[in-house]
């Protein structure tokens, strides 16, 4: 460092010497300040503000964006000025990392982790006006394939969502303009990772939503996947590409097989699952069958029956009182009707019996009984079964992973778009167009999450897209700024302190960057 005295006051400069023919000369020189300048912006010194903000979240799913290349993509789409590439890549961004959040006021700290050309949010939905089916199937296809460029497993599934979105008006001070509309969507998804590949998004409160079957045919080549309500729909017996469950009560002779004849189905992915593998006429058709008893759902299913069983207890034990006390004077018929109330489903009613004596108001007494012996043949029959049918002759592991993609798909739409997506502005008409362009909002945050998922769950972190993202946005940073020596503010960065699984997700997800 080296002082140049000038005007009476010394300026000192950051010089760099080597020799050049010989001798020494200054090859490179740089302005540093005068003494009390440099002293002033020397660290140490209290910084003038400290503030803490999440970005892991937003800098993850940006980064995903931007392998992609979904700004390119969806412009080479859309040939139209102004570009709507980087205006739908914010509203995808918007939608994967704070679906309950107003875009505004989420903008004004998402800006500053992406940096990208969009200065600002106004006009974002008017200017996705311009998503016509035409260019959605189009923006849909080209994301599809730089998604498939990821996988070795080209393989997809149709699943339909029923309960895609709620989409109500902004402004509800009026009941006419709180009537919302229900939105369904048949999805075309990888079988690695259930990545959204396109869409059919459709009204489910017009009576215009299309029927099952044909919904599927619309979506392409697919092995279908249905649940145990919609199999009714198909015709199992003349249909091939499929993979979906059945009612229980179809195949006793399955849910009475010990839980010998089951075996492990893959440990490191589905911790305490079992199988049996076999066959069973299925709509005429001698079909492969698969009979699934998960520990964790078993578990669930008993602690969500105990208490069924415990509130019908309490209720007949409460009518039983006033029996007794004189206070309940109805007639056998009306007591009948009550016990009938209170003991429907048809699993209560196989362990719980209520028995009434006398005929007469006033006479009539309650006496009710648990079953031990059912309530453990429930248990052992019932609780943690999955009656699985297909004709794929995948390993059962893929077989259950296809399965599932279903149940997946719809936590992470109950995530993406919370109890009802809100028009933008008063009294939103929900039209078909603005529903399909929110739509693909939708799927596309769905599409760029369950990628990340996929890369997770390959890396030992098996999670649901929510348990992601918020793992994800519980990495931060505090911005330390400090006083202004004559230019811009200094500011220094620190990472808040991580945990393993969130040091984890920051390398994954190269966050350093």
């Amino acid at each position: 460092m080296v002082g140049k005295k000038i005007g009476g006051r010394t300026y000192y400069y950051l010089a760099e010497s080597a020799r050049v023919d010989g001798k020494p000369r200054v090859v490179t020189q740089r302005y540093l300040g005068t003494a009390d300048e440099i002293a002033r912006a020397v660290p140490g010194g209290e910084p003038a503000s400290v503030s803490y903000r999440t970005y892991g979240d937003v800098a993850a799913v940006w980064a995903t964006l931007t392998r992609l290349d979904f700004v390119a993509r969806v412009d080479d789409v859309v040939r139209a000025k102004p570009s709507l590439g980087l205006t739908l890549a914010v509203a995808v961004l918007h939608r994967a990392t704070a679906p309950e959040t107003p875009i505004e006021s989420w903008w004004a700290s998402a800006a500053d982790v992406v940096r990208p050309r969009l200065s600002t949010v106004d006009g974002l939905w008017r200017a996705l006006e311009r998503l016509t089916p035409e260019r959605i199937e189009g923006i849909e296809e080209t994301v599809a394939s730089a998604v498939l460029a990821t996988l070795d497993d080209h393989a997809a599934l149709a699943v339909d969502v029923p309960q895609f979105a709620a989409f109500a008006p902004a402004d509800c001070t009026l009941p006419s303009a709180c009537q919302g509309v229900l939105a369904g969507a048949g999805l075309r998804v990888t079988r690695d990772g259930a990545i959204p590949l396109a869409s059919r998004v459709y009204r489910r409160d017009d009576g215009t939503a299309p029927t099952f079957a044909s919904l599927m045919g619309q979506l392409g080549p697919a092995t279908l996947v249905f649940h145990s309500g919609q199999a009714a729909q198909l015709d199992l017996g003349s249909r091939s590409g499929f993979v979906g469950s059945l009612p229980l009560t179809d195949h006793p002779e399955l849910l009475t097989q010990p839980a010998s004849a089951r075996k492990r189905v893959d440990p490191e992915r589905f911790a305490g699952l079992t199988a049996l593998d076999t066959h069973a006429v299925v709509d005429g058709v001698r079909r492969r069958v698969i009979l699934t008893h998960s520990a964790t759902l078993h578990a669930a299913q008993s602690r969500a029956f105990a208490d069924e069983l415990a509130t019908a207890t309490r209720e007949l034990d409460g009518l039983a009182e006033a029996l007794a006390a004189g206070t309940h004077r109805g007639d056998r018929a009306q007591v009948h009707a009550e016990i009938g109330r209170v003991t429907r489903g048809r699993r209560i009613e196989r362990v719980l019996t209520a028995v009434l004596s006398g005929n007469r108001p006033g006479e009539i007494r309650l006496e009710r009984r648990i079953d031990a012996a059912a309530l453990a043949r429930l248990d052992e029959e019932f609780f943690g079964k999955q009656v699985l049918v297909t004709d794929r002759d995948w390993p059962v592991a893929e077989v259950v992973t296809a399965y599932r993609a279903r149940t997946h798909l719809e936590s992470t739409f109950r995530w993406l778009t919370g109890p009802a997506v809100t028009g933008p502005t008063p009294r939103w008409e929900w039209t078909r167009q603005r529903i399909a362009a929110h739509g693909l909002i939708s799927v596309l945050a769905a599409t760029v999450t369950h990628l990340m998922r996929r890369e997770a769950d390959r890396a030992g972190m098996n999670l649901s897209v929510r348990e992601l993202l918020d793992q994800l946005a519980g990495i931060g940073e505090l911005v330390l700024t400090y006083p202004s020596t004559g230019g811009r503010p200094r500011t220094k960065r620190l990472l808040t302190e991580l945990d393993p699984g969130r040091q984890a997700l920051f390398s994954l997800f190269q966050l350093s960057r």
